[in-house]
């Protein structure tokens, strides 16, 4: 059965406090989704900024290939003809295929928020509705407040998709509009409205709010009780706990109900469009997001880890790649030598039997207070480190930090380090904005002459985290440093109860992993 994917990303999404889309920003994600398959994309609401009507204007030369665009509006106002209502004028100007109208079916919200009388709030739905399939728009009608205007009075909330319907509505969506509904009403509501509603009349759909933290589970319910439109929007952006979270509801209902939503190969691209739509909307992605998130498929307890070595099922309820993720294996103090010997697999590495004391180690550095999980990088440095015949590419031996404020003058940030590559021994100073800069700084300027290709490599994130809060000033900085070199992306880690030193440990894993690598691919390259 095909359940069709209503995306209002761009319009119910950017209520999210927080989130803004330039109409740029709105394009890029209307064709990202029009990728993915999904098949109406609600580009806003023309009638209440200009950033809208602008998307309306421009959607049109993106060529979309799978999704019809809909245009968002109310109802027309009390006692106000549709010809003379702005909003409505304003959908039409904005020349959608889609219309989707939003009225209201809770008489609480009829006669207290609205102020007009319930005969009145049907004849705004019935005119509204028939003036845009007047003009042979596709007309979605989205029953605002639906399940609380039902428990409230059933009769006369069945009476406004009555209305909508009889004008010629193609959709009816029931609205769970404050997010409070279970899912065993919500799937009994469904049932009783298809009763109700008889069979030939307009589709049902479902828009469901997570303020109860179940916006998935009844937006599911609804699907199974007969809805064929789903609502939601991608990362469950949205107002105030957000919207349904279209990512897991396709995955759901595809991988384990047996549902179409999209095809294989745009289901494999439910990761990449998570990822994508978050960094349109300069928002994190949720590494713990169901399906998707970079910890989804990560596994860190050794037991799970033995296990998965040996069928990864075991641990995991799908093949991550179905949606474009992967299978990860955390090193941390609760690893067993699986953990430790799959992680080097992934890097490509051979530990030889050296699982047991690299297990060993690791745990000694988390009770002193590194981190492998976050800091990939480092746990590289264990494993090359490890191996027999380990040459380093240089060696820091000593370095000294100077921070000094004096007077009205700005403070100012040296250091001296000692470094020795093969046999040359050298000692170089630089100043910078601080101590660590500072550092990186003198351990550079020795290792360039020797190494250029540090050159390409930069610092790109720096992070302190105390382990051990409740000392106080005493307590053991963690840092946590991301370094880059092209696409080309590492972490590493550094703890001790001087900030500095933490620095110092991580900024020599993160300057020699690079060396490494590369000595590493001239000796592969020599040997074909």
């Amino acid at each position: 059965m095909q359940i069709l994917l209503y995306d209002t990303t761009l319009r119910d999404g950017t209520q999210r406090e927080g989130l803004a889309l330039s109409c740029e920003d709105k394009l890029k994600i209307a064709r990202v989704l029009d990728e993915l398959g999904v098949h109406y994309i609600e580009g806003g609401w023309p009638g209440s900024n200009p950033k809208d009507a602008e998307f309306f204007q421009r959607v049109g030369g993106l060529g979309l290939r799978h999704a019809r665009v809909s245009a968002f509006g109310a109802t027309r106002r009390a006692g106000v003809r549709c010809e003379d209502d702005a909003n409505i004028r304003a959908l039409v100007a904005a020349a959608p295929p889609v219309v989707t109208l939003v009225g209201k079916s809770s008489v609480l919200h009829v006669e207290q928020v609205l102020e007009t009388t319930c005969a009145e709030n049907l004849a705004m739905i019935a005119d509204s509705v028939a003036s845009f399939k007047a003009l042979g728009k596709e007309v979605v009608y989205d029953a605002e407040h639906f399940f609380d205007g039902y428990k409230l009075d059933a009769d006369y909330t069945l009476a406004t998709l009555a209305a909508a319907a009889g004008a010629g509505a193609d959709c009816l969506v029931l609205c769970d509009t404050n997010g409070g509904a279970l899912p065993g009403e919500v799937a009994a509501i469904v049932r009783a409205v298809r009763e109700r509603l008889g069979a030939g009349g307009p589709q049902l759909g479902i828009h469901t709010h997570n303020d109860g933290g179940l916006a998935l589970a009844n937006a599911m319910a609804a699907v199974e009780a007969g809805v064929v439109q789903v609502q939601g929007t991608i990362n469950g952006y949205g107002e105030r706990c957000g919207n349904m979270d279209l990512i897991p509801l396709i995955a759901n209902l595809q991988l384990k109900l047996g549902y179409h939503c999209v095809a294989p190969e745009q289901l494999r691209r439910l990761s990449e469009v998570a990822h994508v739509v978050a960094a349109v909307a300069n928002l994190n992605p949720d590494n713990h997001a169901p399906y998707v998130g970079r910890s989804a498929f990560a596994h860190k307890g050794g037991i799970h880890v033995a296990a998965i070595e040996k069928v990864e099922s075991s641990y995991q309820h799908i093949d991550p790649a179905l949606v474009g993720n992967q299978k990860r294996v955390v090193v941390s103090e609760l690893s067993g030598r699986g953990n430790v010997r799959m992680r080097a697999d992934e890097l490509g590495l051979r530990l030889n039997g050296a699982e047991g004391g690299l297990v060993q180690r690791i745990k000694q550095l988390e009770h002193r207070g590194f981190q492998f999980e976050a800091a990939e990088g480092s746990f590289e440095m264990l494993v090359r480190r490890s191996a027999a015949g380990y040459v380093p590419p240089f060696a820091l031996l000593d370095f000294t930090v100077i921070v000094e404020k004096r007077g009205d003058h700005e403070i100012a940030s040296q250091a001296m380090v000692k470094v020795r590559v093969g046999e040359q021994l050298m000692h170089t100073s630089a100043e910078g904005h601080g101590p660590v800069n500072a550092l990186d700084a003198a351990i550079r300027k020795a290792l360039l002459p020797h190494y250029p290709a540090l050159d390409e490599v930069r610092l790109v994130d720096y992070k302190v985290r105390i382990i051990d809060a409740h000392l106080g000033t005493a307590a053991t900085p963690q840092v946590l440093i991301e370094s880059a070199r092209g696409d080309e992306r590492w972490s590493t880690v550094g703890a001790s109860q001087n900030i500095i030193e933490a620095s110092y440990l991580a900024l020599w894993d993160s300057l020699e992993l690079p060396l490494l690598r590369d000595r590493e691919a001239r000796e592969r390259a020599a040997v074909r």
